[in-house]
């Protein structure tokens, strides 16, 4: 008997109840994943009379690992939306490119603090959200099973999330923003909620799959330690504009208390707190 198209459970939910984006884009499914790198040029966000992004310019290479922290309201989350298409700038212009500097489609997905899974799909149907409508049930499947694997949650394809802790709650979501093999990750803080073991374990799996995967990241997080132990390199936003642009010059895996990340980590601080 013939398998059916997939009916992706975005088909019952409203944009907001989802944040509208994780299956927004056509993808091939069929190509190779390919990173995207972005071109920012006098990108600016304005909410009113509140100019929250002040002219950025910020080239990143494809397939690299950029860390953005500041402080509260400096405009973090603003400029990730702005990468995904959540939101749309004021002013100037965004750019998505390959290796070459050829223009890409960024296929670009995003992993938020809290989970947001459907408590009324199984773990393998959440991933599923991720591929959207219209491919067919057993690709849907077998690229689920896939995500799964790749964030060591294999054995809880069936189970429901209320049976899962904090930290594979959002091992799931991580799944479900992988499966569409994106060019572009975005993570809004995703760890922030976790305990501090949790955390660690987390921070691990994210460096494994994006070496694995070879996507362009983009990271939002309040705590410096986070940033300079995943990133090649962290920019700091102060009132909307780059205050720091600083190179992490250490291959990965890294170790906490690695005496040269915690000097970064001190440079990151005090730009900051303002005391450079």
């Amino acid at each position: 008997m013939p398998v059916g198209p997939y009916q992706s459970p975005l088909a019952f939910i409203s944009d907001v109840e989802l944040d509208a984006h994780h299956a927004a884009q056509p993808v091939d499914y069929q190509a190779a994943p390919q990173p995207a790198g972005l071109k920012l040029r006098g990108v600016e966000k304005r909410f009113g009379d509140n100019l929250v992004l002040r002219g950025l310019d910020l080239d990143v290479p494809a397939g690299q690992f950029l860390a953005i922290v500041g402080k509260s309201g400096c405009g973090k989350s603003t400029l990730l939306r702005l990468l995904v298409g959540l939101d749309e700038p004021t002013g100037g212009r965004i750019e998505f490119v390959d290796e070459e500097g050829k223009a890409v489609e960024p296929n670009s997905r995003i992993v938020f603090q809290e989970p947001r899974l459907l408590p009324w799909f199984s773990v393998a149907d959440n991933v599923a959200v991720g591929l959207g409508d219209g491919v067919p049930k057993a690709f849907g499947r077998r690229e689920a099973e896939r995500a799964l694997k790749g964030v060591q949650l294999s054995e809880k394809a069936k189970d429901w999330p209320s049976k899962l802790s904090g930290g594979q709650r959002q091992r799931v979501a991580l799944a479900r923003a992988l499966v569409s093999r994106p060019g572009l990750l975005a993570l809004d803080e995703p760890l922030g909620a976790l305990d501090a073991l949790t955390r660690i374990g987390m921070q691990d799996l994210v460096t494994d799959v994006w070496r694995e995967l070879g996507f362009t990241a983009v990271l939002v997080t309040h705590d410096v330690a986070e940033a300079v132990h995943l990133a090649d390199r962290v920019i700091v936003l102060d009132e909307g504009r780059i205050s720091l642009d600083l190179e992490i010059p250490r291959d990965q895996p890294r170790r906490h208390g690695d005496p040269v990340l915690a000097e970064l980590e001190g440079r990151l601080l005090d730009t900051i707190l303002g005391r450079t």
